[in-house]
């Protein structure tokens, strides 16, 4: 027998990878209720557009509410019943977290803890949530793994999203909710967010104005396609923890609970990166070089090793591909 679509609560649907994740989950013929309470942190225009193309779907509906509204939030929830829940919502950016810290606490920790106690009142067959490479913080050692140490952020951003991760451990533990946090590595691709490197980078060089590259650009990151990464959430919902555990597993001791990277499993160089988005416009950039800026590390590489053998997939779009998509999007939607 074919088991019933799914439906999927998607905190954070208008944002970017909500976006795509909530687009994935509908051609896969699932039921989303997006919850999105369309913050001015950038252009809400963007989200609206992203949230107008999702509407035209029959499958989907949105909530226009903070996760931080229990009540508000708690309704949407209890109206929808889902059978999971992908959770996105958050505040984003690593240098912002300097500057604007309360946000973090408010969407990422309180945000958070709603979700986890709507999950404890009214379960759901799998609780999934997003993490980030910046709770390696400190770790040198390359790949990362989800083994590793993140006891050693760099960035209020990277704590709170640790500290989510320790909350939502917690909760597994106590009351049973099967639980996947998903850790991000550098995402980009159409639809990206403007205070991401390769929106600005664009903007910046299509503008005739000199683009900011930090250390010189002595720098390092393992870029993830943005539809890679929605792929992978997706597989994932399936690989509820505590139901088949795999060959050296994230799986909690205690809990129905892991970790999984979802990362390309290589690294690109900076420069190299900055020279697709170059190839990409026909045009070379006015580089403006600068120090590292605080909070930021010098290199990421996932260890992909986890999310293949618990999915079967793992990112494989590279940069020379991923970059011209974005470049493409960015010329059709701002240039049309």
């Amino acid at each position: 027998m074919t088991p019933p679509p799914k439906r999927v609560l998607v905190t954070g649907s208008a944002g970017f990878i909500g976006f795509h994740t909530a687009s994935k989950l509908l051609q896969r013929g699932a039921t989303v209720l997006g919850v999105d309470n369309f913050s001015d942190y950038y252009d809400v225009r963007l989200k609206e557009s992203r949230n107008d193309i999702l509407g035209n779907h029959p499958n989907f509906s949105i909530a226009r509410v903070s996760i931080e509204d229990s009540s508000g939030f708690g309704d949407a929830w209890r109206s929808f019943r889902p059978d999971v829940v992908i959770h996105l919502a958050a505040q984003a950016g690593v240098r912002h977290s300097i500057d604007h810290p309360a946000s973090y606490i408010g969407a990422n920790l309180i945000g958070t803890f709603n979700v986890l106690e709507l999950a404890r009142h009214y379960p759901v067959r799998h609780l999934l949530a997003a993490s980030t490479s910046s709770v390696y913080g400190a770790n040198t050692d390359m790949p990362f793994t989800e083994d590793q140490r993140t006891q050693t952020p760099l960035s209020l951003y990277a704590a709170t999203k640790g500290a989510t991760e320790l909350m939502a451990h917690s909760y597994a533990h106590l009351f049973g909710t099967p639980t996947t946090f998903f850790r991000f590595f550098t995402v980009y691709g159409p639809w990206g967010r403007p205070d991401m490197a390769l929106f600005k980078f664009t903007k910046a060089i299509l503008e005739g104005e000199p683009i900011e590259v930090f250390n010189g650009g002595d720098m390092v990151r393992d870029f993830t396609y943005v539809d890679d990464l929605a792929e992978a959430i997706v597989r994932l919902s399936d690989a509820i923890p505590g139901d088949q555990p795999v060959e050296r597993d994230s799986l909690s001791p205690v809990a129905p609970f892991r970790t999984v990277n979802i990362g390309a499993g290589s690294q690109t160089q900076l420069m190299d990166y900055i020279g697709e988005v170059e190839r990409a416009l026909g045009q070379t950039a006015v580089k403006k070089y600068l120090p590292m800026q605080q909070g930021d590390i010098h290199a990421t590489e996932a260890s992909a090793a986890l999310l293949q053998r618990l999915t079967g997939y793992m990112p494989t779009t590279p940069p020379s591909v991923g970059v011209p998509a974005f470049v493409r999007w960015y010329l059709e939607h701002y240039r049309s």
